[in-house]
C-alpha cells in the first residue's frame, strides 16, 4: 500500500511539473504582450527566462516538500493499518488453531476497525464456549454410559463366573441398566431434531389448563410419595395453539425437575396466566433448593448440572430441559429459568403464543 500510495503521489507530482513548464511560460508571454513590452525586448526575454526558472523551482520545492510529507504521512499510517491487520490474522489463525483466549487489541483507527475488533473477540469467545460445552458434553456423555455399561459388565462376568444366578434381582438390575441407556439415547435423539427444526409437532387448539390438570395428575404419585404438595393456580380461558403431547413431555420434565429439588414438607405451584392478549404463561414455582447466579445462564446446555454428585443420583440424562426448552421454541414459544439464588427456590416460565380460535373441548382431570 505504501509502494502504491507513493507512486500515485510521485505520478501527480510529475503531470504538476509537466503542466506548469508547458502552460506557464505561455501564458506569462502573453501577460508581457499586453503590457506592452516588445518581443524583441532582451529585457523581456530575462524577465520570461527569470519567470520561468523562479516557477520551476518554486514548484519543485513545494512539490517535493509535499511528496516527502505525504509519504511520511502515508508510511505510518500504513504502519499502523498493517499492524492492526497482522494482529487480527494473528489472532484469526490462532483462533483457527483452537487458541480461543486470544484477543485482538483495539487499534485505535476508527470506528470500523474497532468493530472488527470486537468482532473477532466475540468470535474467539463463543468458539471457546462451544469448545468447553462440546468437551463437557463428551466427559458426561461418557459418564452416562460407563455407569449402566460398567453395571451390565459386572453382572454377565458375575454370572459367567457363578458368583451370581440370572435370578429376578439380576434381570431387574440388567433391564434398569439398559433402560438407562436406551432413555439416553433417546433423549439425545429428540433434542436434536427438536434443536435441527426436524421434529414432527401436530398442533391443536387446548386449554392451557387442560395440559396443566393432565401433566399435575400424572405426577401426583411421585409428589406423594415424596411428599411434596403440588398445587395448580390456572385462570381459565387461556388457549394455545400447541401439540398437547409434546407440552405434556415439557410440563413432565419442568414437574420432574422441581421435584427432584425441592426437600420433602415443601411446595410446587404450578400457574397459568394470559399476561398480553397474544401469550400464555405457565409458570413452574417451587421452594427448594434454588440455582445460584453463576448457573443460570447455562442450565439449557446439555447435560450442564449445578449439582452433578446430586443430579446423577437420580439417573437423569442431563438433558430435560434442553429437550424442554427446544420443544417449547419448536412451537413458536420460548422457557426461561429464574431464581432468587441457593436456598430460595426457582421457577420455569413457559412462553406460548395464544390461540385465535376457541379451543376443543377435552376432560378436566383434577386430583
Amino acid at each position: 500500500m505504501l509502494i502504491a500510495q507513493a507512486l500515485v503521489l510521485l505520478a501527480g507530482a510529475a503531470t504538476t511539473w509537466l503542466v506548469v513548464s508547458v502552460v506557464g511560460p505561455g501564458i506569462f508571454h502573453e501577460h508581457l504582450r499586453r503590457a506592452g513590452v516588445g518581443q524583441t525586448s532582451t529585457e523581456a526575454a530575462h524577465v520570461e527566462e527569470a519567470f520561468g526558472s523562479a516557477l520551476l523551482i518554486a514548484l519543485g520545492v513545494a512539490l517535493t516538500a509535499s511528496v516527502l510529507l505525504a509519504l511520511g504521512a502515508t508510511a505510518f499510517f500504513t504502519r499502523r493499518v498493517q499492524r492492526s491487520t497482522t494482529a487480527v490474522a494473528d489472532s484469526a489463525s490462532k483462533i483457527a488453531g483452537g487458541h480461543y483466549e486470544s484477543r485482538v487489541p483495539s487499534p485505535g483507527l476508527g470506528a470500523e476497525f474497532d468493530q472488527l475488533a470486537t468482532t473477532i473477540n466475540d468470535l474467539a469467545r463463543r468458539l471457546g464456549d462451544v469448545e468447553s460445552t462440546r468437551r463437557r458434553l463428551l466427559a458426561d456423555l461418557a459418564h452416562e454410559m460407563r455407569t449402566p455399561l460398567g453395571s451390565i459388565e459386572a453382572h454377565l462376568e458375575a454370572l459367567e463366573d457363578g458368583i451370581r444366578t440370572l435370578d429376578a434381582e439380576t434381570l431387574e438390575v440388567l433391564h434398569n441398566s439398559t433402560g438407562r441407556l436406551h432413555r439416553l439415547a433417546e433423549d439425545i435423539t429428540a433434542v436434536s431434531h427438536a434443536e435441527e427444526g426436524g421434529l414432527d409437532t401436530r398442533p391443536v387448539d387446548t386449554e392451557a389448563s387442560v395440559l396443566v390438570e393432565t401433566a399435575a395428575a400424572a405426577a401426583y404419585d411421585a409428589y406423594a410419595a415424596k411428599r411434596v404438595r403440588l398445587s395448580v393456580d390456572v385462570a381459565l380461558g387461556c388457549t394455545v395453539s400447541v401439540d398437547p403431547d409434546r407440552m405434556g413431555q415439557v410440563l413432565g420434565n419442568l414437574l420432574d425437575n422441581a421435584l427432584q429439588h425441592t426437600p420433602p414438607g415443601g411446595l410446587v405451584t404450578v400457574i397459568v396466566r394470559e399476561p398480553e392478549p397474544r401469550w400464555v404463561e405457565i409458570t413452574v414455582v417451587d421452594d427448594g433448593e434454588g440455582i445460584d447466579p453463576e448457573h443460570l445462564a447455562h442450565i439449557f446446555e446439555r447435560f450442564y448440572r449445578a449439582d452433578p454428585a446430586r443430579s446423577r443420583a437420580h439417573g437423569g440424562s442431563g438433558i430435560g430441559l434442553t429437550i424442554s426448552r427446544a420443544l417449547v421454541e419448536a412451537q413458536g414459544g420460548g422457557l426461561s429459568a429464574a431464581s432468587p439464588g441457593r436456598g430460595h427456590g426457582a421457577s420455569f416460565t413457559i412462553r406460548l403464543p395464544a390461540a385465535r380460535s376457541a379451543p376443543a373441548a377435552h376432560p378436566s382431570p383434577r386430583r
